[in-house]
């Protein structure tokens, strides 16, 4: 059989990656340092996967199934890396500077056994650019013969994931530590530019060559309609997405959101506007799946993060005046996202301690990259004032 390795048997690796390199007819190695979740899945000699929506759920059996840890199981690593011909990480970006020396082991050993085939991963990881930060990550390993060795035979590829996969709750690992819910969806994009040799097939897999429209859809589509759906259903008391999703003024303001990102997204990346229609249709569908458990909690947390200058909706907004467009429903959203304030999370708390101590307009400026004077943070201003009683 081909072999594939997959660094990291969390949500993705596990849920997603797992799934299509198998069903793709690889032999899969599961990379990962949780003792416990490794043990269940050599017990039962791979996992199961639950898909589920609102219509049905189908269990799906993955295996057999190789699981070793990073560190005690570090040469059968090496060696697992002299025979795939494709791979993933699903680790998290700070966790890659620890993955990075086991890839430059494997491309070593592969030299030195006179390898010639490729070796290409995907990046699964949420970090601009994650394939060549990897890169420069496995070259500080690497000199001489190895560095030039790797540069030719080491594919490094770019990804968006758009599987919904939510973190299994304490009561499902207690049961069985590898079972894992996930939304049937299965599309993979892929910049093509990052494969080295042909590309494998893999079930799923999209190489595409205008790679940033499909990570634009994935920030300013996907995880746009999701923030303004949290924020928004946060303030009326929602505690789940497709709760906030039945209420027809929210859905409005959701639908709205991506219209006008879908206005930036045609507009800068030249995207055919019916490809991300088709896809707008769907994700709202899908959004509405109950059976995934997805709360307003963790679809808004980390508001700084989310209210960044370039991410999901001050960058979906800035898209839409490229456009041309008035981001009516984007600076609604922002705006909810200023009056997110739980507790249980420490980043909403700063943020509330910042616009107490300094002010909305200099959180705007110094968060956002939004200026006082300008016409999107007139919008916001407008929509703040209003925004708790929507």
């Amino acid at each position: 059989m081909k072999n594939s390795i997959v660094f990291g048997a969390g949500n993705i690796g596990r849920g997603f990656l797992g799934q299509l390199f198998f069903e793709s007819g690889y032999k899969l190695t599961l990379v990962d340092v949780d003792q416990e979740l490794l043990k269940a899945i050599r017990v039962k000699g791979g996992y199961t996967i639950r898909l589920v929506d609102n219509e049905r759920e189908e269990a799906v059996q993955i295996g057999p199934v190789k699981a070793l840890h990073s560190v005690d199981d570090k040469e059968i690593v090496i060696q697992t890396l002299c025979q795939a011909e494709i791979g993933a990480t699903a680790v998290g970006a700070r966790v890659l500077p620890y993955v990075a020396p086991l890839i430059a082991e494997g491309m070593q050993r592969r030299r030195m056994l006179g390898i010639q085939a490729p070796l290409n991963l995907i990046l699964c990881e949420n970090l601009k650019g994650a394939a060549q930060v990897f890169r420069g990550m496995v070259d500080q390993h690497l000199s001489g013969e190895d560095l030039t060795y790797a540069q030719i035979h080491l594919g490094l590829v770019d990804t968006v994931i758009g599987r919904m996969v939510p973190t299994p709750t304490p009561e499902m690992r207690a049961v069985d530590p590898g079972l894992i819910l996930v939304e049937p969806y299965k599309e993979l994009p892929v910049d093509r530019k990052g494969f080295i040799g042909a590309v494998p097939q893999v079930a799923g897999m999209e190489p595409a060559e205008n790679f940033g429209a499909y990570t634009a859809r994935k920030l300013y589509i996907h995880n746009c309609g999701h923030a303004v759906l949290a924020y928004l259903g946060y303030l009326k008391g929602y505690e789940y997405g497709w709760q906030a999703l039945l209420d027809q003024e929210i859905y409005a303001q959701v639908r709205q959101a991506v219209d006008e990102s879908k206005s930036g997204i045609v507009t800068h990346y030249h995207a055919q506007p019916e490809w991300l229609e088709t896809h707008i249709q769907d994700l709202l569908r899908r959004f509405a799946n109950r059976k995934l458990g997805d709360t307003i909690f963790r679809l808004g947390r980390d508001p700084l993060r989310k209210l960044a200058p370039n991410d999901r909706l001050v960058g979906a907004a800035r898209l839409a005046e490229e456009a041309g467009v008035q981001p009516e429903a984007i600076a609604r959203g922002i705006a909810a996202a200023l009056r997110f304030d739980p507790p249980d999370d420490s980043i909403a708390v700063e943020l509330q301690s910042q616009l107490k101590e300094k002010g909305v307009d200099k959180v705007l400026e110094e968060i956002c990259e939004i200026l006082p004077g300008e016409n999107l943070a007139r919008l916001v201003r407008n929509h703040l004032a209003k925004v708790s009683t929507i």
